[in-house]
């Protein structure tokens, strides 16, 4: 077994790691000259100032978070065993939740893989190493990936803006057979399109199916406006549901035209309408001319990417609420989401509750949601339960 370097937290520091966290901030470690040379992504053993043994994690003298911990001895090996065998415990937790293979497969440290999210499509998966410890470990994940699951193509999404805090280039690569830029995507009985390669994110956000099917639920009779739509996640599933009349916008024409296949295979065509608009701009547009919708849902990107932009961000979302609310019907419905982790519950639900109240409207919260069980969070990291979602009954 090769002997990791160890790395020595300072004396009464590491509260939150002592109580479960895997994360140890920069500030909190004892950083001589021997841990200053180590390269990014390193694997090293965390020991406390009272001889503790935190594990093995890997490390990166540059970031704020400067060891990710794997929750495991320090005399575990990492390698493709250890992927193995936490791929397999991530794949029967779905396997269990879902019948058919459509859903996040591994979500980071709520799976015990810090810096590594995994999507699932059936017999293709998106792969995104977030961290520099990840990026030097893709070797042993895709292969146990690829020995559990036997994926035909596995998609590399390095291209999220938050590699570069970790020092890392963007690229977006392809492993195994070509990939069909309209992937079929199953979930909730309908089925929708998906471009991994260059789409959003892995291409599709499955942390919001439990909340489409809510929003669906209500829908039967009943228009429905779709702000961000995307791809049609929301507004599809609820014309499929009854809705008579359902308006998506959304500022990507890649995005609407994958949501206008997706209504024709679904058989509701007729009743679905995309626009390619700025959605405060229609928002304020549809607003001024007196237009109301039963359901309005808001999904919005994230509006608060670092701590830096709260402010700003909060703004952003007290306005998306007051026009949210302005276009909805009397007795209608109001879904406001955050996938902001910088912005806590208690502020957002804050500023959807000012920007609704300034248009006079009196407003019930009757579901707060986060993202579906395919994204566990960590009983000791906040951060990973970063979805938002409030759905407002408005008088």
């Amino acid at each position: 077994m090769i002997k990791l370097p160890r790395l020595n937290l300072k004396p009464r520091e590491g509260r939150r790691a002592r109580a479960g966290a895997p994360w140890i901030f920069s500030n909190e470690i004892a950083l001589g000259a021997e841990a200053k040379a180590l390269a990014a992504g390193h694997l090293v053993r965390v020991e406390g100032d009272d001889g503790r043994d935190f594990g093995v994690g890997y490390f990166n003298p540059k970031s704020l978070i400067a060891v990710r911990l794997f929750e495991t001895a320090s005399s575990t090996a990492i390698n493709e065993s250890f992927f193995h065998q936490r791929l397999a415990r991530a794949l029967a937790l779905r396997e269990a939740l879902y019948a058919q293979p459509y859903y996040r497969l591994v979500h980071a440290e709520g799976d015990g893989l810090p810096g590594l999210t995994v999507d699932r499509f059936d017999r293709v998966c998106v792969v995104q190493a977030m961290t520099a410890g990840m990026e030097n470990l893709l070797d042993p994940v895709l292969s146990a990936l690829k020995a559990l699951i036997a994926p035909v193509t596995i998609v590399l999404r390095a291209d999220a803006s938050v590699r570069a805090l970790e020092g890392l280039e963007s690229y977006v690569r392809v492993d195994g057979a070509e990939l069909s830029r309209h992937l079929t995507v199953e979930e909730n009985g309908a089925r929708y399109f998906a471009d991994l390669a260059t789409g959003q994110k892995t291409g599709w956000f499955f942390d919001q199916r439990d909340n489409r099917a809510f929003a669906a639920s209500l829908a039967k009779s009943k228009t429905m406006l779709d702000a961000y739509c995307y791809s049609g996640g929301f507004g599809i599933l609820a014309a499929r549901a009854g809705a008579k009349d359902v308006t998506g916008i959304d500022s990507s024409a890649t995005a609407l035209a994958l949501a206008e296949d997706a209504a024709a295979a679904n058989g509701v065509e007729k009743r679905c309408r995309f626009v390619k608009a700025d959605v405060f701009e229609e928002l304020e547009r549809l607003s001024a001319k007196g237009e109301r919708f039963d359901i309005v849902v808001a999904d919005p990107p994230p509006f608060v990417r670092a701590r830096k932009d709260l402010e700003t961000g909060a703004k952003a979302y007290r306005k998306l609420a007051r026009l949210a609310a302005s276009v909805t019907a009397p007795g209608g419905i109001v879904f406001l989401a955050s996938c902001s982790h910088n912005i806590a519950l208690e502020r957002f639900m804050l500023e959807c509750g000012i920007g609704i109240q300034r248009t006079g409207r009196r407003a019930a919260i009757i579901r707060q949601a986060g993202a579906g069980p395919d994204h566990p969070v960590h009983s000791h990291l906040a951060e990973t339960a970063y979805l938002k979602a409030l759905a407002y009954a408005l008088d």
